[in-house]
């Protein structure tokens, strides 16, 4: 009787790991990683396609930078890379080594923010050269005082914070104030996570970073935005919706995107991801404080990807100030 007992709980046990591991394999994932950025608009639209699929498809998305999302996505790992720019020469030679092909897809546009602590009373605008001053190579160890950018501002400390080097937004942070994308002093306290940034920042009144407006509107009672003053028109703007759209807050605006694995997109879970995203993106970016493309760029978008539309319109660089009617002509060009 014994014996037969133990039978009977072995064969429950081995059809119990049989479901189990049959369930596994059954279960249906998107795998999706890159910007910190990008983060908040693929997260919201994440969540809102589990909903609508009732569990049925999970859908994971991480946070390692676009550099470090590229080297996932160009080795085969990931089905979708949230990238705050384009995918450069570099990365694209990678994906063409190991056979991954993409669409490259425009979701939403966004403004850098450049911010100080809150008690800073000193700062109210600041110019593309002033910033140049303390983030260019030559600044390292040698800018490290707010009076030596300019002389009636504090003899203080000069607290930095910014993104990692990993991050689309150091990318395009260095190529739209310093000129050349990835030059930057290397002595300032980094993170491809934005909340680490903005915690920097707020605890200290000698701070100064920089990061998507999107996190600064989820904190801006922690943070003091500074308007930048336009290089082509002299007056000092801020990031809000309006000024990015219109293309009057540069050279910190841009466009930025996900990429979708070829071979993926074949999925009908990846499919339908997909075009819930571009369906959606304008309703959710805005819900996440990100800046929503006209309704025509989405339309562009979705015949894009269902004409399966390989490689990127940027020829593996990015490119500064590019305003989005600038965006849907090129979307344009590509039908």
């Amino acid at each position: 009787m014994v014996k037969k007992l133990i039978l009977l709980m072995i064969a429950m046990l081995v059809l119990a790991m049989a479901n189990s591991t049959k369930a596994i394999a059954e279960e249906k994932i998107i795998k999706i990683d890159g910007s910190s950025t990008v983060y908040p608009v693929t997260e919201a639209v994440g969540e809102e396609f589990q909903k609508f699929k009732k569990g049925a498809i999970k859908v994971t998305v991480g946070i390692s930078g676009t550099g470090g999302g590229f080297k996932k996505f160009c080795r085969g790992e990931t089905d979708i890379s949230n990238a705050s720019r384009p995918i450069l020469k570099s990365e694209m030679e990678l994906c063409q080594q190991n056979g991954i092909e993409y669409i490259e897809l425009p979701v939403a546009y966004d403004g850098l923010a450049v911010m100080v602590n809150p008690k800073n009373n000193w700062v109210d605008k600041m110019t593309v050269e002033e910033l140049k001053k303390i983030w260019e190579p030559a600044a390292q160890g040698k800018i490290t005082r707010w009076n030596q950018i300019r002389p009636e501002w504090p003899d203080a400390p000069l607290k930095l914070f910014g993104a990692g080097v990993d991050s689309g937004t150091f990318d395009y942070f260095t190529e739209a104030i310093v000129g050349k994308a990835k030059s930057s002093r290397g002595d300032y306290t980094s993170s491809e996570d934005d909340n680490v940034l903005v915690q920097g920042i707020a605890g200290d009144k000698y701070s100064l970073g920089y990061f998507g407006v999107a996190y600064y509107e989820e904190n801006k009672d922690k943070l003091k935005l500074v308007p930048i003053v336009n290089p082509k028109t002299g007056k000092a703007v801020i990031p809000t919706m309006e000024n990015v759209m219109d293309g009057s807050y540069q050279p910190l605006s841009r466009p930025i995107f996900i990429y979708v694995n070829f071979k993926s997109a074949e999925r009908p879970e990846v499919k339908e991801f997909v075009e819930f995203y571009l369906k959606n993106a304008a309703k959710l970016v805005k819900e996440v404080k990100y800046i929503p493309l006209p309704a025509k760029a989405y339309e562009l978008a979705l015949e894009r990807f269902s004409k399966r539309k390989k490689g990127t319109m940027f020829g593996g660089h990015q490119e500064v100030g590019l305003k989005i009617e600038d965006l849907l002509k090129r979307e344009e060009k590509t039908k």
